[in-house]
């Protein structure tokens, strides 16, 4: 391998936002992008000084001077493409979730694994400074043995609802959905604070559907959950819920509760919507104490600034861990089993909401 590690992008939306600055800030070399539009392909190529533009992400696979690929294409894209990226070779960072369903992330899971590459999902949340130092004083025995989490995504648009016109986004089939768009990564955050989940109980439900169709101009119904709510159980004792929904006028944002026998966490968000802030805020207190007080965030869970787009900084961090995994030949967590359990769970809640009923987690991959 080179000595700066070559990557290639797939997808060019949030691709372009954070993966393709954090990549050039932290050193890579991006050989090429690729964009289902060629226009969009040789705007980005052009604007990041990048010499290759594809539209085909097979071609990009096939040239010559590429050790990774970063996959931030659409949810039912990220099987196939994986998959390519993984028989040609390469060291894959996927967007979440990683695929449409848990059969999907197994296989993707599996495949990284026997093929020895490196294989990370792209859940930067868990670097927000507020939710690594959460991390740590749960691991220190700040709370003590769990008794609940609360987390809640809850916003929606103040001018109201207004038609719009149906896209892809809207369909469920293709993996969209406010549940898979933001709830993995509230799920992911679970896993990472509290270990292994091991049943789920929850509803999906689309509570303002109404969408125009592009050509015919009819109003059709999306399909994609825009709300949900889930209750899930710990291998290792207690509980959390996950309530989520952008159908909620002057909703209040996002904010996570912990709750211990010995101590309590809050992580507010601000006004950054869904997404935890870079450099957040944590407050905590003890049985005894007053009030809850803002906990200090050393500097080393935030050595930087980055304001060009609010998750750059935390994404950046997860490129130093996939850079790390690739000189060590490892894949560092959040991996495709991370992915790969987290998806187990988004199909948990599907299923429960369709039958009514809770679904168990098995205990091993």
């Amino acid at each position: 391998m080179a000595e700066r590690v070559r990557i290639g992008v797939i997808g060019l939306g949030f691709g372009s936002q954070v993966h393709l600055p954090a990549f050039q800030s932290e050193g890579l070399e991006v050989v090429g992008v690729c964009a289902r539009h060629e226009e969009k392909a040789r705007e980005a190529a052009e604007r990041f000084g990048i010499a290759h533009a594809f539209t085909d992400y097979r071609e990009m696979l096939e040239m010559d001077g590429l050790d990774a690929v970063s996959i931030a294409s659409p949810i039912f894209h990220h099987y196939p493409m994986t998959m390519a990226a993984l028989d040609a070779g390469k060291h894959v960072l996927c967007e979440k979730p990683l695929g449409t369903n848990q059969s999907q992330a197994r296989e993707m899971w599996q495949k990284a694994k026997s093929a020895g590459l490196t294989a990370m999902v792209a859940h930067e949340f868990r670097f927000a400074s507020a939710r690594m130092r959460a991390k740590e004083l749960i691991n220190e025995g700040y709370i003590g043995p769990l008794h609940l989490v609360l987390m809640n995504i809850v916003v929606g648009p103040r001018r109201g609802f207004r038609l719009r016109p149906l896209t892809d986004q809207d369909d469920a089939a293709q993996g969209n959905g406010f549940l898979s768009a933001l709830g993995c990564h509230y799920i992911d955050c679970l896993r990472h604070w509290f270990g292994e989940i091991e049943s789920v109980s929850g509803q999906v439900c689309t509570l303002f559907n109404d969408r125009m169709h592009p050509e015919s101009k009819r109003v059709v119904q999306a399909t994609a959950d825009d709300t949900f709510h889930l209750v899930v159980r710990f291998a290792s004792g207690g509980w959390a819920t996950i309530t989520g929904t952008t159908a909620a006028s002057f909703g209040p944002g996002a904010r996570v509760d912990i709750y211990g026998r010995d101590g309590t966490l809050v992580t507010p968000q601000g006004g950054v919507g869904v997404s935890p802030p870079a450099h957040g805020i944590l407050l905590g207190a003890k049985p005894g104490d007053a009030e809850l007080t803002e906990l200090a965030i050393p500097e080393r869970l935030q050595p930087f600034t980055d304001d060009r787009y609010h998750s750059l900084m935390p994404f950046r961090l997860l490129v130093r861990e996939f850079l790390r995994g690739i000189r060590d030949g490892s894949s560092p967590s959040p991996n495709f089993y991370d992915g790969y359990r987290c998806q187990q769970v988004l199909d948990a809640v599907r299923e429960s909401s369709a039958a009514g009923r809770v679904v168990q987690i098995p205990p091993e991959g």
